[in-house]
């Protein structure tokens, strides 16, 4: 199972971090949340104290699904790609969708390919390098140009464990994931596509696929911020989270 913790009282949000982070990542949101949400912050596999548990995207969806229960699911990058294989898995455990800075995957059988190759060159620098170099490098990238020291969220990265990281590269990376881009018309559950508004692909994503799933998806932009736009401006997402949240309560209570 995986590892998850608990706080808060009331309706329940389910937290899933992005790759090199753990359940501990949330910063700001987490602890705001808890106010007035039962908040569940979960290890993904192969990180934190999941880090043991070497699963694909559809195992892992699995696993998402059991320790969160029925909930509104809230997915970061790597974690948006996860909450969104569990709403098409099993629908009836997710009441409503926020996914940042996320994916359907992808279409093209030769880019995927190559993606592929990609990852598996980074988990062979991953244990070649170990996880401070790594995630040092990682951090580095244009992605994350946005974020400084104290938002990267450091110590919780260097928690995870190089075996766990390749195996989440190689398994779970976006090169092995089956692109469910043909599937995102199944999704009946409030859907919000949050990006930053500095990170152009990701944006663009967000509006393809809010187009693809119909007129319960939505996209909302993250002002100045980049892909991680939780950790780059958690107030701003906070508050476009709330009044998704708000208005899916609405719409439950009068539907």
């Amino acid at each position: 199972m995986l590892y998850a913790e608990v706080a808060g009282r009331g309706p329940r949000l389910v937290l899933v971090h992005g790759f090199t982070q753990t359940g501990r990542s949330w910063g700001p949101v987490a602890a705001d949340l808890p106010g007035d949400h039962e908040v569940v912050r979960v290890d993904a596999p192969g990180h934190g104290h999941s880090a043991l548990l070497a699963t694909d995207m559809v195992e892992g969806a699995r696993l998402l699904g059991e320790v969160g229960g029925p909930a509104t699911y809230i997915g970061y990058s790597m974690g948006a790609r996860l909450c969104l294989h569990l709403a098409l898995a099993q629908p009836q455990r997710v009441t409503a969708l926020v996914l940042l800075g996320g994916t359907a995957g992808i279409e093209d059988a030769v880019a995927r390919a190559a993606r592929r190759r990609d990852d598996e060159a980074l988990a062979v620098e991953l244990e070649r390098v170990g996880v401070a170099e790594f995630v040092r490098r990682w951090l580095a990238r244009p992605l994350f140009i946005g974020l400084d020291e104290g938002a990267a969220g450091m110590r919780a990265r260097l928690e995870n464990t190089v075996t766990g990281l390749a195996a989440s590269l190689r398994l779970a990376g976006t090169g092995a994931q089956e692109s469910l881009w043909s599937r995102l018309s199944e999704l009946a559950m409030p859907v919000l596509a949050v990006a930053g508004e500095r990170d152009d692909v990701f944006l663009a994503r967000a509006e393809a696929m809010a187009v693809a799933i119909g007129p319960n998806a939505e996209v909302a932009v993250v002002p100045g911020a980049g892909h991680a736009a939780h950790s780059e401006a958690p107030e701003a997402f906070l508050a476009i989270v709330r009044r998704f949240l708000a208005r899916v309560s609405v719409a439950r209570a009068t539907g």
